[in-house]
This record gives structure tokens, sequence and C-alpha cells, in this order.
């Protein structure tokens, strides 16, 4: 009965710490002996554990390669497609639409994704569509900020559109609806609209559907909020959004790019039905909050005699304990709840990048969300196990000491440590000169004890003897203790800060072979995580996940 193999097993599936349920189930289904006794079995697991937890990732797999290398052969996972999508005969037209309104997060680029993978997929077209017919919220300051996160996401497009340099086309839709009695201009307050509404009672302004309303909004007759355009809906629908629903208002707010020169607005429903129309996009995917909305779009382009895209809408995907609403970050950013946008307790797609997820993890998983219409919370540490499995085989191997602590090991002979700058030996090597004088993680040396023997990883070996630490021997082959532990010479290393996910800074020592990375770069301190160099000139990084 070999525990260990499975208490490692565990351990390196879960991020280098084992469970015990987990392993007593796999120690029992290989060998039903051990069911006689589970109390002696849950012991014994659970000291083994306690060993195991302590090691680092690349230790616990370097064990089990020795113990049981079968294990670590990850079986073929059936390769995951995009399911078929409907309507796909044609040419293919795909438009990402977003507001420049806040900072895009992981939500919006999963739904970004996809399109974009569907669109390659069918050797389609992607449009990026910037709405912005909301000037009080759009913002240049967001829209470069959207277009810096699409670039990193790796999508292109094959036209861009901004929406506000086209009003006109919008404005001759309204007419249109004026002249055939399909909207009119309403004067009512804002609480007898929603009076009427709940009451589904017809507007009395239903019969204002003379051109010369329109006019006047359109030549600064009226002030804000004094009139506004409606379109003749379904006052005895069910669905409120079809009851009489508001397609144009005004506001004077200075636009971000066109200044003064409107202020007559398209409602997000009419600018998205005559849009997606006019520019003739063949497929809308999007979050199944705006299912509702799907039946006034398709009214406003059949009373034009537009044709509209096929609209799929996909569950609202959100990470777990994470805040996306724009109004709520802004807030937090005013009370100084967060540092800002990239703030790492964030999930904006500038957090989640600064802080060392890579493109191809959103993509990942896009495959996996696809077209499903569940939605719900996504667990951070999904977005990490994805994350993890595409740096790893690339990240760089470097050693930081978060509280160094001194210790002098008697009879260490002066050396050059030559160390792996990766598991894969291709991957070449990185060196440090060495004395009898090390720095260790003060955790690390709290846990020594007496008489047992500790390994330096790729150094050396020695006991802690009382108060004392001996040399014993150099090589892993004479290593007979159980606990290998990262260090720093004591000399000759740079100081360094990791901010961590929570937003604290870990101060320390790194050593000095950091200097090769380039900022932005993506590297794994051993027995500490992954992280990404955000500052060179002073050393600070961001931590990524384990």
């Amino acid at each position: 009965m070999n525990i260990r193999k499975w208490v490692l097993h565990n351990a390196l599936q879960f991020d280098g710490k084992a469970s015990a349920g987990a392993v007593i189930g796999k120690v029992v289904q290989e060998d039903a002996q051990a069911k006689k006794d589970m109390k002696k079995l849950a012991m014994q697991v659970q000291g083994i554990i306690k060993e195991v937890n302590l090691l680092s990732v690349v230790e616990q797999k370097k064990e089990l390669e020795k113990l049981a290398p079968e294990l670590l052969e990850e079986k073929p996972k059936e390769k995951q497609d995009l399911k078929p999508l409907p309507n796909a005969e044609g040419k293919i037209v795909f438009r990402i639409a977003p507001e420049p309104s806040k900072y895009l997060h992981v939500g919006h680029a999963l739904i970004f994704m996809i399109q974009n993978l569907y669109a390659k997929k069918h050797n389609g077209t992607l449009n990026l569509r910037i709405e912005d017919t909301n000037p009080e919220k759009s913002e240049e300051e967001f829209l470069n900020a959207m277009k810096e996160d699409l670039e990193w996401l790796g999508l292109r497009f094959d036209k861009e559109i901004v929406v506000s340099d086209h009003l006109e086309i919008f404005y001759t839709y309204a007419e249109k609806l004026i002249k055939t009695g399909g909207a009119y201009v309403c004067s009512c307050s804002q609480e007898d609209i929603k009076t009427l509404r709940m009451q589904k009672r017809a507007c009395p302004c239903r019969q204002n559907n003379s051109m010369d309303e329109w006019k006047k909004m359109l030549d600064g007759s009226y002030k804000d909020g004094e009139r506004i355009l409606r379109l003749v809906g379904d006052m005895q629908s069910n669905n409120g959004v079809l009851r009489d629903p508001i397609i144009f208002r005004l506001s004077s707010t200075p636009h971000y790019k066109q200044g003064d020169k409107f202020r007559v607005w398209p409602t997000y429903d009419f600018e998205n039905a005559i849009a997606d129309s006019h520019w003739k996009t063949t497929h809308v995917i999007r979050s199944k909050e705006f299912e509702l909305r799907e039946p006034l779009q398709e009214i406003i382009r059949e009373r034009l005699g537009l044709k509209g895209p096929t609209t799929l809408e996909i569950g609202r995907f959100r990470i777990s304990g994470a805040e996306t609403q724009g109004r709520v970050i802004r807030a937090m950013i005013d009370k100084k709840e967060v540092t800002g946008w990239d703030d790492p307790r964030l999930v904006t797609v500038k957090a989640i990048r600064r802080r060392g997820f890579v493109k191809e993890m959103i993509q990942e998983l896009a495959l996996v969300v696809g077209l499903g219409k569940a939605g719900g919370a996504i667990d951070i540490k999904t977005l990490e196990g994805i994350n993890r499995k595409i740096v790893d085989p690339i990240a760089p191997r470097f050693f930081f000491i978060s509280e160094p602590t001194l210790i002098t090991i008697e009879n260490a002979p002066e050396k050059s440590v030559e160390l792996d700058l990766h598991p894969d030996a291709k991957k070449g090597g990185r060196r440090m000169q060495t004395t009898n004088a090390f720095m260790v993680e003060k955790k690390d040396l709290e846990r020594l004890e007496d008489g047992q023997e500790y390994r330096l990883m790729d150094c050396l070996n020695f006991k802690k003897e009382g108060t004392k630490f001996v040399f014993t021997s150099e090589t892993n082959k004479e290593f007979t203790g159980k606990q290998r532990i990262h260090w720093l010479p004591a000399r000759e290393n740079d100081k360094a800060s990791v901010m961590m996910p929570d937003a604290k800074i870990v101060h320390g020592l790194v050593e000095k072979g950091v200097s090769s990375l380039k900022e932005g770069d993506i590297l794994q301190f051993e027995r500490f995580g992954f992280c990404r160099l955000d500052s060179k000139n002073e050393l600070q990084f961001r931590y990524t996940h384990t």
C-alpha cells in the first residue's frame, strides 16, 4: 500500500495541497484491505499530507516521477470545439459592440472572444462598433483603454464603426417611423410615463406624431428632458419593454468626440436594431440579460422593413466575489477602496493582464463556455487553473524570499551553484556564488527540527544540531531527509516587492538573475507562486497565482 504516491498525485492536482478524503478514496480503491482500520489509515494519510504539503510543486512532481511516473501521464482530452452556429450559410458578419463607459472585464472579453472564434471558424467578418451614443457615459479614456484591451486579446477587425459619426442614419429612420405613425414625441414627466406603463394605458401624446415636434427637438427648442421620441408599442404587453419605449432622448452634455454637434441621441435598442441591419450583421452573441429586449429590436426592424441578425443569448458569466459594475467600481476608486481599474482585486481585463494572466486563458475559457445559456459564477480558481497550464511550461524559475533570515552552515563549501531556469533542462540555467552563509524564509527556519536533514534546493544538504546548522553532503542522491527549501546567498541579492491579489505588498529579496527579464515577463518564484514583472527599475512584481 503506497499512500505517499496518492498524496503526491492529489497535491499536484490542487496547487500543491493534498486533501485527505480524496487520498483515502484512492488508497481504498487500490487496496480494499485498508478499509479494515480506517482510523489508522486516516492518521497515516494526515501525517504524509503534512509532509508533502510542505514541498514545492516542483519537488512533489520530482518525487512522484520516482514513485509512480504513470500517474503523471495525462490522458488525452477530447478536443473542444465550437458548437454549430445556426444559420451559418453565406457570408458571416459578427460585430463586437462595446460602450466606452468603463473598462472591459472578463465577462466582456469572453463574449468578444467567442464571436472572434466563430468569425474565424466560418472565415467571416468581425467588425468593431463603438456604441458611443450616451454622451453622459462615453469617455475617451474608456475608449482608448478598450482598444488597448482588444488589441491585447488579439482581436483584429475588418471595419471600425463609431456610431456617433453616423447619427443622421438614425434620424432618417426615426423620421420614417414618425411619418408612418409608428413613433411620437412625448412631453410627459418620467413619473407619468411610469404610471401609464404600470397601468398599461396609452399616453395622450400618441397623437403628437407630427414632424414639427421632432424638428424642434433637433434644432434645440427644448431643454433636456422636455421631450422624448417614443415608439408606438403594445401597452398591453406583459413585456414592459414593449410598452411605448423611448427611442430618442435629449442631452446637451458635450460628447467626447462630437462636442455640441448633436443633442438628440438614440437609445440602446433603437441604435442596435438599426446598426445591426445597416452594417449587415448576420450574427449577434450577447449575454442572456438582453433577451427581453430582442422582441423590441425585432419590432423596430420589422416596421422599417429591415433585416435583422440571428441573435444568440448565452448565460451571463461573472467571477465569484468580484465586482464588475462600472458605477460600483468608480465609487470604489473615488473612495480609494481600490487603486484603480487595474487593481488586482478587480477582474477587468487590465487588472488580470497586469497580474500575469495571458490572453490564451480567455480563449480557452471561451471554448469551455461556448453558447451555453446556463451562465452563473466562475471561480477565479478556474481562470488560474487554465492560466497555469499555459504559463507553467514557459515561465522561468527564480528564488524570492519574503522574510529573509540569515543562517550559517558550518563547513559548507564555497561553490558556484548552477540551478535550472526551468525544470525542462533545455531552458538553460542560472548561477549563484555561495559561501557558508545563506538567506532562508523565516517560516522555513522555524520548522526545522533538531537532528533532521534538510536540503537547500540544488545546492547542498545540512542538519540542524541544537542551535547550529552543519553541512552533511552536496548531491541530491545523498539527501536522506524529506524537506527541501529555497534559499539565496547571504550577499549579492536584490530587493524586490510583490503585490498580492488583495493588494497587500510583500517585500523581500530576489536573486540577481531576474535582471535578465523584461517588464511584462511572467516567471515562477519557486515555492511562492507565478508572478509578472511590473516594474524592472524597482523590481516590482504582481502575484498571479500558485
